[in-house]
């Protein structure tokens, strides 16, 4: 089955053919650095990090372009509030976004270029529009864009240039309040004259700075030429930023600059836009901080990207707890195939969970294929558990269960990591036993050691031995005194099971 997306520009789902067979090209817009990101520009981030992952899986070598603007209005005004450097400004967000990232279980792109370390590319293609007539220099040393002059615009974010209001706020404060430098209202700006006290470039117009918009046609362009295949980003880039890099990238080439626009839905918390003003304005590193980031992953998992996603602390809750059912499924199945006996009868029907795995796969990728359809993707993986703890309820487990268990629980982890959320590394973090332990299990069953886990199990032991030897009153003190340290005893037909829970 071919991969479909559904193309902004086209307003419709389409099959993606790559320009190169076998591989994409893949530019989303990255941030702009003047503060930590909330948790909408995360969903944007983690949306198309979940794109490119099952991209990858499906086998296409995915060249993922996401650029930083370090240079723009945002990061002057802060660096003049705090009173240094816009590079200071831009270098401690800059680190500060990586590092989020990485704790949102984002993969870094495979280039991650800096606006401020493009300005000669950026000056190239203005000089490019000027040549062709699709742009002009003022007398103050700004450089606009002459909208007009490129008859596709408004096309991708559905205006129509001759309805626009002259002088669209957005457009507007790209010429920084000068209109009278403009020939049209609906011009903006590819390069701005240097004020005092800001970053400046020399140029051909004089010194200054780029534009927002034209940063990333340029840098799109540089590494992964014209036109390339997917050109992503939130919704509310669709215009003007978009429509910009669009008109401005198509003008001076003469070409497609995508193939195809795609954009993440909107975050809402609690059904409110989210605003510094509504007081519910919450930072990524904020939100780490109090949850898991696999959880995080798994509810915006839960909706799909196009759609708009309502953020609460109780959703956050409901899909940690979806997300700690699977990892208690995956440790059972663990478990019970750990503690497979040797010339035990076949107790699971392995080829009926052989076909449960072939059909989750499918169901996955058909999910997948449409439109990165993540919700029902998940709802595939969540059968798949459903139907493997059914298939091991209440049983001892032989070596060929055991292996039909380990592939269908080895499938279940794939999945969930080809949506970026990954169990194995919560569940791989070392439990922390209470010291007390230690005591118990010298009191008894005769421990002399230090650790904690070695204890635990020698508890276990002398508890199994008691049972053997229907020492019920020994067996029933380890039992008290572990339950009463906060760990949970379950006793299955291959032997007890102990949880920690505190």
């Amino acid at each position: 089955m071919t991969v479909k997306l559904y193309d902004t520009k086209l307003r419709k789902k389409v099959d993606l053919v790559p320009l190169h067979e076998g591989k994409i090209g893949m530019y989303v817009c990255g941030p702009t650095v003047y503060n930590r990101i909330h948790i909408g520009n995360a969903r944007t981030f983690i949306s198309f990090d979940t794109i490119r992952r099952y991209l990858t899986w499906r086998g296409f070598e995915v060249t993922f372009v996401q650029n930083v603007t370090d240079v723009d209005d945002k990061i002057i005004n802060r660096a003049k509030e705090e009173g240094r450097s816009a590079a200071e400004v831009a270098a401690e967000y800059t680190e500060a976004f990586i590092a989020d990232m990485h704790a949102a279980g984002v993969a870094d792109p495979d280039i991650r270029p800096k606006a401020t370390e493009e300005i000669g590319a950026m000056q190239e293609l203005i000089a490019s529009l000027i040549e062709g007539g699709h742009a002009y220099a003022t007398d103050e040393g700004d450089v606009y864009f002459a909208v007009r002059s490129y008859d596709g615009y408004g096309q991708l974010s559905g205006r129509n240039v001759d309805e626009m209001e002259g002088g669209h706020r957005e457009l507007r404060a790209d010429g920084q309040g000068l209109e009278d430098r403009k020939r049209d209202p609906l011009d903006f700006a590819l390069w701005k004259a240097a004020k005092s006290g800001e970053p400046a470039w020399d140029s051909p117009w004089g010194q200054g700075r780029p534009g927002w918009h034209i940063e990333c046609s340029a840098m799109s362009r540089k590494y992964l030429g014209l036109p390339f295949d997917i050109h992503g980003g939130g919704s509310d880039l669709v215009f003007p930023h978009h429509e910009n890099e669009r008109a401005q990238s198509e003008a001076a080439c003469g070409c497609t600059f995508a193939n195809h626009w795609m954009h993440s839905g909107m975050l809402q918390i609690n059904a409110e836009k989210m605003s510094k003003s509504l007081g519910n304005f919450m930072l990524l590193h904020d939100v780490l901080d109090e949850t898991r980031p696999a959880a995080l992953r798994m509810l915006m998992t839960q909706t799909h990207y196009r759609s708009p996603l309502d953020f609460s602390v109780d959703r956050l809750n409901e899909a940690d707890a979806a997300l700690t059912r699977i990892e208690n499924a995956v440790k059972n199945m663990d478990w019970l195939a750990g503690n497979a006996q040797d010339g035990a009868p076949d107790a699971v029907d392995a080829q009926a969970l052989a076909e449960a795995v072939a059909q989750a796969n499918g169901a996955f990728t058909e999910a997948m294929d449409d439109d990165f359809n993540a919700p029902q993707a998940l709802g595939a993986v969540f059968t798949l558990v459903g139907i493997v703890n059914a298939a091991v309820a209440d049983k001892s487990l032989s070596v060929n269960d055991a292996q039909a268990v380990v592939a269908a629980r080895d499938v279940i982890i794939e999945l969930l990591a080809v949506l970026g959320i990954d169990v194995e590394t919560d569940m791989a973090e070392e439990t922390n036993y209470p010291v007390e332990v230690v005591a118990l299990a010298a009191d008894l069953a005769g421990y002399g050691g230090a650790s904690p886990e070695e204890a635990v199990e020698a508890l276990l032991e002398a508890r199994a031995l008691a049972r053997k030897e229907k020492n019920w009153c020994l067996a029933d003190g380890v039992r008290d005194g572990l339950v009463g340290l906060g760990f949970v005893i379950e006793d299955t037909p291959q032997g007890a099971r102990v949880t920690y829970e505190g």
